[in-house]
């Protein structure tokens, strides 16, 4: 079995990328661009990709292709229609990143709030030798216990930013993008009253029709001048051009950013232009990526693998018994 991973380097270095080279001839590339694709995949029974496009024109191009691994669990860069008529399986990972993006919320609304680096600043500048007092009041932070904290999706991933949300004595609401998410022991909020009343907006939802530019102009202008804004979500659910005229307006406290409607961002985007630079965290879309769930990630990748070649065997079996 021939298996192409398009685009090793976006999964970055894991100690336990064996598990999938040892499941047949393995080849692997750093990145694929668009007009290498059908080369690369000729031959190829399995085909892992991450953000790599496999459409009509590539699988019509690659009959030999059984299996398409996607190394996420968004699918919208393959053409599952045509998979299904071609009969080409196709596999995503989901629940792999779950700890790690919650870390990574937390991590960003921590900064915003408490501003650690500028404290360390501060000493290592020598100014807090010189100070006649022990301690330094001039960098103000906020406490997350009695906020409320609202969040927009409550998933796997929102679920677990709540029950860590309210470890630190937090409020959890929630708006459900799908309006079905309704059972779940949070106060259930209309997407205005949560951004009107909330404290901290966190946002954990697919980008799909009901939720692009979910967050825009008018949206920010209803949250509190204190709030905070995270969105660890997809890029397109809020409005950048919007948010950052609000972080520059005050409409808000502060943002922090780790998807975007382009990335990696363009040079000279709106985000990398505001004036309020110290309201605005960005972090290059590394929420899903700590090392624990990178190797998750790849161990679940070999293991829909060793599922698709034994069910193929359980097939070829069935028939041969019945021939």
């Amino acid at each position: 079995m021939k298996i192409v991973f398009l685009d090793v380097s976006t999964i970055g270095e894991v100690p336990n990328m064996d598990e999938i080279k040892c499941l047949g001839e393995y080849a692997g590339y750093s990145f694929t661009a668009n007009e290498q694709r059908i080369e690369r995949l000729a031959g190829a029974d399995v085909a892992i990709t991450n953000k790599v496009v496999i459409d009509r024109e590539t699988m019509t191009a690659c009959p030999c292709l059984q299996l398409i691994c996607v190394a996420a669990t968004g699918m919208n860069n393959i053409d599952l229609t045509c998979a299904a008529e071609k009969g080409i399986t196709v596999r995503n990972v989901a629940g792999y990143s779950t700890n790690s993006v919650a870390q990574i919320t937390f991590a960003m609304i921590l900064e915003l709030l408490v501003r650690t680096g500028g404290y360390n600043t501060y000493i290592q500048s020598g100014a807090y030798s010189a100070s006649p007092i022990f301690t330094h009041f001039g960098r103000p932070f906020w406490e997350l216990a009695g906020k409320r904290f609202g969040i927009i999706g409550l998933g796997t991933i929102g679920k677990r930013v709540a029950a860590i949300a309210e470890a630190f004595g937090a409020e959890v609401c929630y708006y459900s993008t799908s309006g079905k998410n309704l059972n779940n022991p949070y106060k259930h909020l209309d997407i205005n009253e949560l951004l009107r009343t909330s404290d901290i907006v966190s946002i954990h939802a697919p980008l799909n029709d009901r939720t692009h530019n979910l967050i825009g102009a008018s949206q920010l202008r209803m949250m509190k001048p204190s709030a905070l804004l995270i969105n660890v979500g997809r890029g397109g659910i809020v409005d950048e051009t919007a948010l950052a005229g609000a972080i520059d307006a005050n409409l808000i406290a502060g943002a922090g950013l780790d998807v975007f409607t382009q990335e990696p961002l363009p040079s000279g985007h709106i985000l990398l232009t505001v004036r309020n630079k110290d309201k605005l965290l960005l972090l290059p879309h590394i929420a899903w990526a700590s090392i624990e769930a990178r190797t998750v990630l790849i161990s679940r990748i070999a293991e829909n693998i060793k599922n698709f070649q034994k069910n193929k065997q359980n097939q070829r079996s069935f028939v041969k018994g019945n021939s």
